[in-house]
C-alpha cells in the first residue's frame, strides 16, 4: 500500500509554476479579490472596507486592558530582579568559599607529596613501591583537584556574568519605576489643574447667575413702583393711606430684621464658643474597672489643667442625679467597684467657663473578677501583699512589703510579725479606691481603719486591689456595715 504524502500537491505546484524574478514589482502588497462570472471570466470585486462597530471597538479595548492587567508590573519586575541579584551574590560567595577550600587542599596535597618523597628515600623494597603508589595517587588527586578548580573558575565567571546582568536589569527596572512615578505625578498635577479650572468656571457661572437675578429683582421693583405711581394717580387718598402703612411696616420690618441679624450673630458666636470648648479636652482611657481615665488636652488653646478646678461625678445609667465623688479633683481618676454600671463625668472650670466630659457609657466590670471574689469569700482570712505609700496624709518613705489581712470580722495590716493596724468593721472605717494620682491609681486604695489613722496601700495588680475592696465590703455587709469612701454612705444607702 502506498502512503500519500501531504506535500504531493505542494511539490506539483512548485514544479508547475516557474520561479518569479526578484525584479518584479507588484502593484499591491496583498492578494487581490476576484470573482468568477459567466463563462469563467474573472471580474474585479469592489473593495468594501470593513468598518468596526462601537461594540467591537469596546470589546477590543477591553481585551487589551485585560491583557495588560495580566502582565507583571514594573515594580514586580524590579523586586524579582533584586531577588535574582541577591541569589547571584550568594552563589558568588559560595564560589569564593569553594576556591579558598580548594587552595587549602592544594597546600595539603603538596605537603603530603613532599612527605612521601622524603619517606621514599628512607625506605627500600616493597615499602618503596607502596610509597610510589601513594605518590601516584596524590598526583592523581592533584590532577582531579586542578580539573575541579577549572570548573569552579568557569562557574564563577558565569555567576559573575549573571550577577552583572541582574544588576543592570535591576537598575533598568528602578529607572522604569522612577519614570512611571514621575509620569503618574504629572498626570495627577494635570488632573488637579483641570479640577481647579472646573471649579473656577463653576464659581464664575454662579456669580453671573447671582448678578442676573439681582438685575431681574431691580427691574421688578421698578415695575412695582411704576404701578403704584399709576394707581396713586387714580385713587390718591387710599393710595396715600396705604403708602403710610407700608412705610410704617417697612420701618418695623427693618428693625425686626436688624434684631434678628443680631440674634443670629449671637447664636453663631455662642455655638462656636461651645464647639471650641467641647473640643479642648477629652477623656482618655478604657471605660472599664481596672483601668484609669485621664483628662487630656486635644487643642493648642487648651489652658493648663493645673490652673483649672476639676471635679468628678458619678451618674446612674438610668439618668439619676449627679453625685460628686469626694476627693476626686485630679486630672486622673481610677474607677472602683462602686462605679461599675454608672457613668462618670468630669467638670472643668476655668476663667468663668465650664467644660463637661462624660464617658461614652457605663463603666464595665473587669472580666473574671466576680468569680475570683466568690472563690476568696469561702476563705476565713485572705492576705494581700501591699506597699504603704502614705500614712495619715504624709508620704511614707519605706517601700517594704506589708500584708493586708481581710477577714470576715476585721481587717489587719502587718509588717512581718508587727501589727500596724487591726480594727473590726465599724461605721468609722472607710475603704475606697485612691481618688487621684498618676498611672498607679488603679492599683492603690485608701483605708481609714479608725479616726486619726489612714493609709494608702499599693497592690501588686489592679485585680488584687479591686478584689480586696469587693471582699472587704462583702464581709462588712454581712456585719451590717456599709463600707465605702468619704461621703459615699448616702449614695450607698439609696
Amino acid at each position: 500500500m502506498t502512503r500519500v504524502s501531504r506535500d504531493f500537491g505542494d511539490t506539483m505546484q512548485k514544479e508547475a509554476v516557474p520561479a518569479v524574478s526578484a525584479d518584479v514589482i507588484f502593484a499591491s502588497s496583498r492578494f487581490p479579490n476576484y470573482k468568477i462570472g459567466a463563462n469563467n471570466q474573472i471580474i474585479d470585486a469592489k473593495e468594501d472596507p470593513k468598518v468596526l462597530t462601537m461594540k467591537e471597538v469596546v470589546a477590543r479595548e477591553t481585551a487589551l486592558l485585560l491583557e495588560q492587567q495580566k502582565r507583571l508590573s514594573v515594580r514586580d519586575l524590579a523586586s524579582k530582579f533584586e531577588k535574582g541579584l541577591a541569589a547571584a551574590a550568594k552563589l558568588s560567595e559560595e564560589a569564593r568559599l569553594r576556591e579558598a577550600a580548594s587552595l587549602e587542599k592544594h597546600v595539603l596535597l603538596k605537603k603530603l607529596r613532599d612527605a612521601l618523597e622524603s619517606l621514599k628515600g628512607r625506605v627500600a623494597g616493597r615499602n618503596k613501591d607502596d610509597v610510589d603508589d601513594a605518590i601516584a595517587m596524590v598526583e592523581a588527586l592533584a590532577v582531579q583537584l586542578t580539573q575541579r578548580e577549572g570548573e569552579l573558575i568557569q562557574e564563577k565567571a558565569e555567576v559573575k556574568k549573571l550577577a552583572n546582568f541582574l544588576k543592570q536589569a535591576s537598575e533598568d527596572a528602578k529607572r522604569l519605576v522612577d519614570e512611571e512615578r514621575a509620569f503618574a505625578r504629572a498626570e495627577i498635577e494635570d488632573a488637579r489643574a483641570a479640577v481647579q479650572r472646573v471649579e473656577e468656571a463653576l464659581q464664575e457661572q454662579e456669580q453671573m447667575s447671582r448678578a442676573s437675578g439681582k438685575q431681574d429683582l431691580e427691574e421688578l421693583m421698578k415695575e412695582v413702583q411704576e404701578a403704584r405711581r399709576i394707581k396713586m394717580l387714580h385713587q390718591p387718598s387710599k393710595v396715600m393711606d396705604m403708602e403710610h402703612e407700608l412705610r410704617a411696616l417697612r420701618i418695623q420690618l427693618a428693625e425686626k430684621s436688624k434684631h434678628s441679624i443680631l440674634l443670629q450673630k449671637e447664636l453663631v458666636r455662642s455655638k462656636r464658643v461651645e464647639e471650641s470648648l467641647s473640643h479642648v479636652y477629652e477623656l482618655d482611657g478604657a471605660e472599664t474597672l481596672g483601668s484609669y481615665l485621664r483628662i487630656k488636652p486635644c487643642s493648642d488653646i487648651a489652658p493648663e489643667l493645673s490652673k483649672c478646678s476639676i471635679q468628678w461625678y458619678r451618674i446612674s445609667s438610668e439618668g439619676g442625679k449627679k453625685e460628686p465623688i469626694s476627693g476626686a479633683s485630679k486630672s486622673v481618676y481610677a474607677p472602683e467597684p462602686f462605679d461599675v454600671g454608672r457613668i462618670l463625668q468630669a467638670e472643668i472650670n476655668f476663667s468663668g467657663q465650664q467644660i463637661i466630659l462624660s464617658t461614652a457609657g457605663a463603666i464595665d466590670p473587669a472580666p473574671g473578677l466576680g468569680n475570683y471574689v466568690e472563690a476568696l469569700v469561702r476563705k476565713h482570712d485572705v492576705e494581700f501583699n501591699v506597699v504603704v505609700t502614705q500614712m495619715n496624709g504624709a508620704d511614707h518613705p519605706s517601700e517594704s512589703i506589708h500584708v493586708l489581712h481581710v477577714g470576715k470580722m476585721r481587717m489587719k495590716l502587718c509588717k512581718g510579725k508587727t501589727t500596724i493596724a487591726k480594727e473590726y468593721y465599724s461605721t468609722s472605717m472607710q475603704l475606697c479606691g485612691v481618688r487621684g494620682g498618676g498611672n498607679a491609681a488603679a492599683q492603690a486604695l485608701f483605708w481609714q481603719a479608725k479616726k486619726g489613722f489612714s493609709v494608702v496601700l499599693a497592690f501588686e495588680s489592679e485585680r488584687e486591689r479591686n478584689a480586696a475592696i469587693m471582699l472587704a465590703r462583702r464581709f462588712a455587709f454581712d456585719c451590717n456595715i456599709m463600707l465605702a469612701g468619704p461621703d459615699d454612705r448616702a449614695s450607698l444607702g439609696t
